[in-house]
């Protein structure tokens, strides 16, 4: 490299690398490099659109596993695992149609957060809005089991100014005497982060705002309370800490019972990013802005220092997610670094490392389906990256429909039965204001 002035390979010279500020002729480095990654995309585009059958293993194929499987060779879970491997290297790309019955509300606002009920029969969106804040709804996703792949999107009044950080579904299930009618439903605590003139807030609404029944029938918010800046929140789905949720703040962790109102307050060193409770036992994991990863057992009560820190990981970057596996020894996490680790809880050593994953400076989820041993996550570069759980090879690459930008980072669902336990399998993928399903071949 020279510098001042940068290589084209098509014309075989080199050229004067300008400042940005020069609009007479803005060449820049990063204007270069945007350039290039437009033209690998679309490349990447037009491969998938041409390579129908992929192979994620050199000589893997449903012939060839069969036949494993038929001779001995092959357990029922290995089979289970590598046939879903193959499946999703062979999912091809159609766009879904919305509908709503409210005409507004289709085709009008980004996607920027979506995130499946347990059971991935309703998806509930954060949706930016062209005048600034955000609204939600909620996706119904009954139809994807028919051919012509539509979906239900239902809108409510709600409404927010603030930047959405955190978004978690909520099942309430204490028999309360004033909201006994709403027991047993879902629901969403959302995690706002307030902008530099109002405080964040967190949220419980009821999914049954997102209806067409009439407005005088709908319950309001359960719990909505002001908070400092929040990061991150969690449900706590276990028996001992019943009804609570946790919410990432600055330097600090607030655990909410959310029917008697009582509040523990955890003071850390640093923000709060990611977390996730643990089902066998009511211990909260968090990750940090300073790369620490800590748990927290939430029948203790707070009290100064640090001495309630359970078990403590480290990383060199922020911890951007947290996922705990159904056995509940491993923790799967990922920084602002772009590292992805597989920690055991019990030795407290990283196992594996899950590499190609891109990230700088964004909060991004990751998704882990254990049943089919898949990884997912999506990058920066907005590529969606799947990976094999088993022993972190990169199985699929895919590029997003859309140009890279930094309010175009797609957002992601996979399973095994979207729409329900006779749902099809699949990837969901919302990216600027459409919603793309990857189906099984």
């Amino acid at each position: 490299e020279l510098p001042g002035f940068y290589y084209d390979s098509e014309k075989n010279r080199y050229f004067r690398l300008l400042p940005g500020h020069n609009n007479c002729n803005p060449l820049t480095k990063e204007s270069i490099q945007y350039k290039a990654m437009e033209c690998k995309r679309l490349r990447l585009l037009e491969e998938e659109e041409k390579q129908k059958k992929k192979t994620a293993r050199p000589g893997l194929n449903s012939s060839m596993l069969l036949h494993k499987r038929q001779l001995g060779l092959l357990s029922s879970t290995s089979y289970c695992r590598l046939v879903h491997e193959l499946k999703v290297n062979c999912m091809q790309r159609r766009k879904i149609e919305i509908h709503s019955p409210d005409s507004s509300v289709t085709g009008t606002n980004n996607f920027k957060i979506i995130v499946a009920d347990v059971a991935c029969e309703r998806i509930f969106t954060v949706n930016d809005v062209e005048h600034g804040g955000c609204k939600y709804g909620i996706i119904s996703l009954s139809g994807l089991g028919q051919e012509s792949l539509t979906v239900e999107m239902y809108d409510n009044l709600y409404f927010t100014n603030r930047k959405v950080n955190s978004v978690c579904w909520a099942s309430l299930t204490h028999p309360d005497s004033h909201r006994s009618v709403f027991s047993l439903t879902h629901w969403n605590t959302l995690c706002l982060m307030g902008i530099a003139e109002t405080p964040g807030c967190a949220s419980l609404l009821p999914a049954s705002l997102f209806s067409n029944s009439n407005p005088g029938d709908r319950p309001g918010m359960l719990c909505s309370f002001k908070i400092s800046t929040a990061w991150s929140c969690a449900w706590c789905l276990n028996p001992q800490a019943d009804n609570c949720f946790s919410t990432g703040l600055t330097r600090r962790v607030l655990v909410t019972n959310v029917v008697t109102g009582h509040r523990q307050t955890f003071g850390t060193n640093s923000d709060v990013l990611a977390q996730q409770f643990a089902t066998q036992s009511p211990v909260l994991y968090n990750g940090c802005r300073s790369g620490e990863i800590f748990s927290i057992d939430v029948r203790q009560r707070s009290r100064k220092g640090q001495g309630w820190k359970a078990v403590r990981l480290f990383h060199n970057s922020a911890v951007t997610s947290l996922r705990l596996l159904q056995a509940e020894h491993y923790l799967m996490a990922a920084d602002m670094a772009g590292e992805i680790k597989l920690w055991d809880l019990r030795t407290t050593q990283c196992v594996k490392e899950y590499k190609g994953h891109h990230n700088e400076y964004a909060v991004l989820p990751l998704h882990v389906n254990e049943e089919e041993g898949l990884l997912t996550a999506v990058g920066q570069d907005c590529y969606t990256r799947l990976w094999s759980l088993r022993d972190a090879h990169l199985l699929r690459t895919i590029p997003s429909p859309h140009p890279a930008a930094k309010d175009a980072i797609p957002s992601v669902v996979l399973s095994s039965r979207l729409g329900g336990s006779r749902g099809v399998p699949g990837l969901l993928m919302a990216v600027k204001q459409d919603l793309y399903h990857f189906s099984y071949n």
